[in-house]
Order: structure tokens, then C-alpha cells, then sequence
């Protein structure tokens, strides 16, 4: 059980370190509020933060 729970917190810190490191710190706040929209069970949360997390990958590329 503690091998599947550093496995995750491994994988969120990664996924949190490449997200910040493509996107910026609007990357870190869409998902962010994603994060936090699922937690709290709050749909209009994780909405804005899934909408945007999409519109941040869906730009065109510099």
C-alpha cells in the first residue's frame, strides 16, 4: 500500500512539474482549479479549470 501511494504522489508531482514547466503559470492555476473543482465536488470549478487547461494546449505554438 505505502509502494501505490508514492507511486501517485510521484506521478501528481511530475504531471504538476511538466504542466508548470509547458504551460506556465496559467497551466498551474487551470489545473489548480481542476484539482480543486474535483475535490470539493464543485463542477463549476473543475470546469473552468478543465476549460482552462484546453485552451492552453489548443494555442497555436509560439
Amino acid at each position: 500500500m505505502p509502494f501505490i501511494a508514492l507511486l501517485g504522489a510521484t506521478f501528481v508531482v511530475g504531471f504538476e512539474s511538466l504542466v508548470s514547466w509547458r504551460y506556465g503559470p496559467m497551466g498551474i492555476i487551470g489545473l489548480l482549479l481542476l484539482t480543486i473543482g474535483i475535490k470539493a465536488r464543485n463542477p463549476t470549478c473543475s470546469s473552468i479549470g478543465a476549460i482552462v487547461l484546453v485552451l492552453m494546449m489548443t494555442r497555436p505554438a509560439p
